[in-house]
């Protein structure tokens, strides 16, 4: 790799690193809003509700749809069954070449994005910002982040990174990116649809998970650049 190619390659990476870094603080700066601006009981149970006049409107015009919600609830398993795919692909390969050093970088990568998923999902289980606007088998439980939303949008443009990468035929690589951004969509609008959270909890999902998978596209990018120009020089 010459030197020109070396800057080039370092200065898309921090541009798509200070992106991501971007979307991070407006997910902080939106965090912040939510439990300091406009609070009110507005809640089940009286639980009280951060941008309660932006929420409560949205609620009233979404209204419930607990058939939707169902939907989207088992489609959820699905970003999880592709990070245990990936997840199993790196264990496999760290197994084969006897050390995780010698797993392919954008693998590990990868599994650091799902841990940091992880790692924010328990936070907020912990800390609770706000509460559903409808209760779950009786029950009140947590609603922001919406974990659904912040699950699909960090897991599957990932995946579909790693098919047009990995799939050396184009056309079938091309066509499962595709489909793989035709049901993050679906599954945005259809947990925004449910009604099962307030429009803030989305709005916080997509900020934190895109600027996660921001992140991680840039060091997909970095890394991917590196192994081909290593191959090419070969």
């Amino acid at each position: 790799m010459n030197d020109h190619h070396r800057i080039k390659q370092n200065n898309i990476f921090k541009r798509r690193i200070f992106t991501a870094i971007l979307f991070l603080l407006a997910f902080a700066v939106w965090t912040a809003a939510v439990m300091t601006l406009d609070v009110s009981p507005i809640g089940p149970n009286g639980s009280r509700v951060g941008l309660s006049g932006m929420n409560g409107f949205f609620a009233r015009v979404i209204g419930v749809d607990q058939d939707l919600y169902i939907v989207t609830d088992y489609l959820g398993l699905i970003p999880i069954a592709v990070a245990f795919f990936f997840g199993t692909v790196g264990l496999i390969k760290w197994i084969k070449r006897k050390r995780i050093t010698r797993v392919d970088r954008d693998i590990l990568a990868l599994g650091g994005l799902y841990l940091t998923v992880i790692a924010f999902y328990v936070l907020f289980e912990l800390v609770v910002i706000n509460r559903r606007p409808v209760l779950i088998d009786g029950q009140l439980e947590a609603s922001y982040p919406s974990s659904t939303t912040m699950l699909v949008l960090s897991v599957m443009p990932a995946a579909a990174l790693q098919c047009r990468a990995r799939i050396k035929h184009k056309p079938l690589g091309t066509a499962l990116s595709l489909l793989i951004t035709a049901f993050t969509a679906f599954m945005l609008i259809g947990r925004l649809m449910s009604g099962v959270h307030w429009v803030s909890d989305i709005v916080g999902g997509v900020l934190l998970s895109t600027g996660l998978s921001l992140a991680y596209r840039a060091v997909f990018y970095y890394f991917i650049d590196i192994t081909t120009t290593s191959e090419t020089a070969q």
